[in-house]
């Protein structure tokens, strides 16, 4: 819970976007639109006998043909008087233009709409009731690909971390690091961004927060020989994890799918099971780049899962739900701030109602 009003509270931008955008669709509709003809009573005659008002059972009567029961109406009552609007072609229209404005793109946000208006078109909804249903179908997208980073019984277990440079690689691997650390794992980091002085900086400082050695090599350095050492230094050691830091830079593809292809092919000639986890860490302010990030990625390597980072800067957070429905990866975790806490494994159903600006 702790997590989830941390995940609300730092997806404004996103979630005030669709929420204010959910708002302005029925809200505005509603102030134009005649009231129902059950709501406007025709006015009586000047100079008619007024007729005898019914007598009310103390007990209710039996409820006909489906119809809600006095606690259900009493219940319902606050939410009867919010603006409503007729779920109608202009509003479904609305409803895709704003989930794809949130970079849900565009093939998800039609179909999301879609399952939106099943059993809902024609009728008056509130801001509320589309909010619920929205989180609904973002949350069963989501579900199956909510999954932690699995954890397998060999020793050591190499994670190859990849992602283009400024992503939030080398923090990620910071704060799993330091997570599965305070688990009770041992771990090892390699800094095998060699070209990036900052990178190995960066590293050093999260392996000394986390209480674990980060093996370095000098600037320029062959990051599949790093690669190697480091392999060859958890297993002398027993380590659980050995965590793998690359390049990003997508500049020059070719030289970095090869770079990346020889990591793995020196990894194999120790363990020919390594890497047992290829994470790709994207940035969530980058919006739709991320979907053409995950298309690169898995071209250059067996890309095993995604961890979504800097959700808090962003106001296109529906981009994780593109990633999802377009590629059915495992999202292991999100990140939504810089401590060591702001990295927590995924829950579809906290992030969709986050999303939307639903309260827990």
């Amino acid at each position: 819970m702790a997590f989830f009003r941390k995940l609300k509270d730092r997806l404004f931008k996103s979630s005030s976007k669709l929420e204010d955008g959910l708002e302005a669709i029925v809200s505005d509709a509603a102030e134009e639109a005649p009231p129902d003809a059950a709501e406007e009573a025709p006015p009586a005659p000047q100079h008619a006998t007024p007729a005898p008002a019914p007598v009310a059972p103390l007990l209710p009567a039996a409820e006909e043909e489906g119809g809600p029961g006095l606690l259900a109406r009493l219940v319902g009552r606050g939410e009867a008087a919010a603006p409503r609007r007729v779920l109608d072609d202009e509003m479904l229209e609305s409803l895709e233009e704003l989930l794809i404005t949130a970079d849900m793109g565009v093939d998800t946000s039609v179909r999301v709409a879609a399952n939106l208006a099943e059993g809902r078109y024609g009728r008056r909804v509130s801001t509320r009731e589309i909010k619920e249903a929205l989180a609904a179908e973002i949350a069963a997208i989501m579900e199956p690909v909510a999954r932690p980073l699995p954890l397998y019984p060999v020793t050591p277990q190499v994670v190859l971390v990849v992602g283009v440079n400024g992503s939030g690689k080398t923090t990620t691997i910071g704060k799993l690091a330091s997570q599965f650390r305070a688990a009770g794992k041992s771990v090892v980091i390699a800094a095998g961004d060699t070209f990036r002085a900052a990178a190995v900086e960066q590293l050093q400082i999260w392996g000394e927060r986390a209480g674990v050695p980060v093996l370095t090599a000098p600037e320029g350095s062959d990051p599949a020989s790093l690669a190697f050492d480091a392999l060859t230094k958890a297993q002398a050691e027993g380590a659980d994890l050995l965590m793998i830091d690359t390049a990003g830079r997508l500049q020059n593809r070719a030289d970095l799918m090869e770079e990346l292809a020889k990591i793995v092919r020196v990894l194999k000639k120790k363990d020919p099971e390594a890497p047992h986890n290829t994470l790709l860490v994207l940035d969530a302010t980058t919006g739709q780049n991320a979907i053409s990030q995950v298309k690169t990625f898995r071209q250059m390597a067996d890309v095993s899962g995604l961890v979504m980072t800097k959700l808090d800067g962003t106001a296109k957070g529906g981009v994780l739900v593109a990633l999802a429905d377009t590629f059915g990866l495992p999202i292991h975790a999100i990140g939504v701030g810089e401590q060591i806490d702001d990295l927590a494994p995924f829950d579809p159903e906290e992030f969709a109602a986050a999303l939307v600006g639903l309260d827990a």
